[in-house]
């Protein structure tokens, strides 16, 4: 299979004449650089799992169920059994295909289940603790990716992940700390003790073993999904439930399945951009983002300019109000994807923008479409051209922070990211309306943007972050830095970020994202500023020119890169 794509034709000295010009970054990390298959990941030992595979003649899929599991252990505040996420796959003979394993409401759930008597929503009750969780689809959606397109036994792709749990590894700093500021919320909301509480502060290379999770892998790996949605496992989740005042029965997770769904598309340049398609909002906003700056010469407006950055934060502001307005679950709600897609209704949104003055949120409201921040993110191209782009999550770390009793992991709190209630922010400060309000079976929304980027049907690029509402617009600029600012794909991953989402009407920024001057004009035009903790972790591949592979792991965590 060939993935080479003729038009990513940039070398270090070209790269470093455009930085000249633009004012990008130099990333001081060294370029990843693999001749036959890559795997890029937030953690070096599910990597390392990855590339195991995939040196054993597993394909992308197969290393990204091996990956996911071993996720699920190295990476317990959103690696995960007890959550869920999306999928979209390339196949080597160039179809792209998209599965969605994202959560769903307990059959108990209802509209107004996080509203006191004053109709006001308790963002506790939909954050933390047993009523936060909805049904998991990790473990169903693993399973139905590896029966369509798996190659090895699925007892070889999950035995790395039961060893991890059994044998411990060592915390690194940022897991000890993650830890650390979870471990009152653990104690507080799970109702038995676990293998996370046993001690009261974690440092940096202490060895945690999981051994109640190592025996429920266990079962998933003799008995498929049935070891996890039935039986004891599933016991032990409804023990959980029933002790905490959750809603998840044995019917929900009986019933439980992921679903196949055509990816949505669009062009940027001269490349086609795949993604996932509704309960993802990520795909749409991607989408839209891009056809908003179709029109204009970022490469020449420079990277991150007061002129690129006011264009996007005004297209960022456009997207995330059609977010708010018309997203949900399109097997419940009619969501207008052909019209949100269509190039010309983001660029008719952007005819009224002031090139010298910001637009007030409260003044943008969704358009009328014509219908004629915790998360991972895996990046995996194998040897024969297939590509996997992978986010799941627990939604917020360490989810609901409730480890079920004798199972040993941990599960969701994705109700947040359903409407609580009309113009209630989120977690991650997003707000929703009557397409995404809470029912009995339905998908929450979601800002996941897994993305598969080809040219003429040739392999260009994998990419994808975690970052809650900031996802989207983290996939957005790396994009914008390989496509119109000619960084390698690790400089494009570690150059600083931006967001903006419509509510609250502030710019959010990295350090070093915007430059001084800059931000002082951007403030007379009439934008907001904040500086914040890191954006996302993005993990991406590039294919070069000559076929080989580039990889970029983030920087703002302990992402790692492997392959051969």
């Amino acid at each position: 299979m060939k993935r080479t794509c003729s038009i990513l034709t940039w070398t270090v000295p070209l790269w470093c004449m455009a930085c000249g010009r633009a004012g990008a970054p130099r990333s001081d990390i060294d370029d990843g650089i693999a001749e036959h298959a890559m795997v890029v990941t937030a953690h070096p030992l599910a990597t390392e799992v990855g590339v195991a595979v995939l040196r054993e003649g597993g394909n992308a899929v197969d290393a990204a169920v091996a990956v996911h599991y071993a996720l699920a252990v190295v990476l317990p505040w959103a690696g995960n059994i007890g959550g869920g996420g999306f999928m979209v796959v390339r196949t080597a003979n160039g179809k792209v295909i998209t599965l969605d394993f994202r959560e769903t409401a307990p059959m108990r759930a209802s509209r107004d289940m996080f509203l006191d008597s004053a109709g006001v929503a308790n963002p506790r009750l939909s954050q933390f603790g047993h009523l936060a969780v909805g049904v998991p689809g990790s473990v169903a959606g693993l399973q139905a990716a590896h029966d369509s397109l798996g190659s090895l036994p699925m007892a070889r792709l999950i035995q790395p992940a039961i060893d991890l749990a059994a044998m411990g590894f060592g915390l690194t700093a940022r897991e000890a700390q993650r830890l650390n500021e979870a471990l009152v919320g653990l104690r507080t909301h799970s109702t038995r003790p676990n293998a996370f509480t046993t001690k009261s502060h974690w440092r940096a290379g202490d060895s945690i073993r999981l051994p109640e999770l190592a025996v429920t892998l266990g079962r998933v790996r003799d008995s498929g999904p049935a070891g996890f949605y039935t039986g004891r496992t599933a016991d032990l989740i409804v023990a959980e439930m029933e002790r905490g005042g959750g809603a998840i029965t044995k019917a929900d997770l009986a019933a439980y399945t992921p679903v196949w769904r055509a990816p949505v598309h669009g062009r940027y340049r001269d490349l086609d951009i795949h993604g996932m398609a509704p309960p993802s909002s990520g795909g749409i906003i991607l989408l839209q983002l891009l056809a908003a700056m179709e029109t204009v010469d970022v490469r020449t407006m420079g990277w991150q300019r007061v002129s690129t950055v006011h264009r996007m934060v005004e297209a960022e502001r456009r997207a995330y109000a059609d977010r708010a307005a018309h997203m949900g679950d399109a097997d419940h709600v009619r969501v207008p994807v052909a019209g949100l897609l269509d190039p010309m209704y983001m660029r008719e949104r952007m005819q009224d923008i002031d090139e010298q003055e910001a637009t007030p949120s409260a003044a943008i409201g969704a358009g009328v479409p014509d219908e004629q921040e915790e998360t991972t993110h895996f990046s995996i191209v194998d040897a024969q051209g297939n590509a996997v782009a992978c986010t799941t999550t627990l939604n917020g770390s360490y989810g609901a922070h409730v480890v079920v009793g004798g199972a040993g992991f941990l599960l969701n709190n994705e109700m947040d990211d359903f409407s609580t209630a009309p113009g209630a922010p989120n977690a991650y400060g997003l707000v929703g309306g009557e397409a995404n309000a809470i029912a009995p079976g339905k998908r929450m929304l979601s800002s996941m943007t897994p993305t598969i980027v080809t040219h003429h049907g040739d392999l260009v690029m994998v990419l994808g972050t975690p970052g809650g509402s900031t996802i989207p617009t983290s996939v957005f600029q790396v994009l914008l830095n390989v496509v119109d600012h000619d960084m390698t794909m690790q400089e494009a991953v570690s150059a600083p970020r931006f967001h903006h989402q419509w509510l609250r009407d502030v710019i959010q920024e990295e350090a070093g994202a915007i430059t001084s001057t800059d931000s002082a004009t951007l403030v007379r035009m009439g934008h907001g500023l904040v500086v914040r903790e890191p954006i996302g972790r993005v993990d991406a591949i590039r294919v070069l020119p000559d076929g080989r592979l580039q990889g970029g792991a983030d920087p703002r965590g302990d992402d790692s890169i492997g392959g051969y």
